[in-house]
């Protein structure tokens, strides 16, 4: 049953989409937070930085897991 895995390598990249949604999510809150707030520049830049970053863990997870589901299972 070779089809399962594109399958299931499929459902493991639907994580890719929540993590892209919420980057643009936390980018445009922090526009909109130095533009009521410029003197906030540099911290709300390391934040946006940080939540990015952490958010991005999310798609690459998802990417080794469908890479493992194709090359490996």
């Amino acid at each position: 049953m070779p089809e399962l895995k594109y399958i299931a390598a499929a459902i493991a990249i639907l994580a890719v989409m929540p993590s892209a949604i919420f980057e643009g999510v936390i980018a445009a809150h922090t526009v909109d937070g130095i533009s009521r707030n410029p003197e906030a520049y540099s911290k709300l830049r390391t934040t946006m930085i940080l939540g990015c970053a952490l958010t991005e863990t999310t798609a690459i997870y998802s990417l080794l897991v469908a890479i493992l589901i194709l090359f490996v299972g």
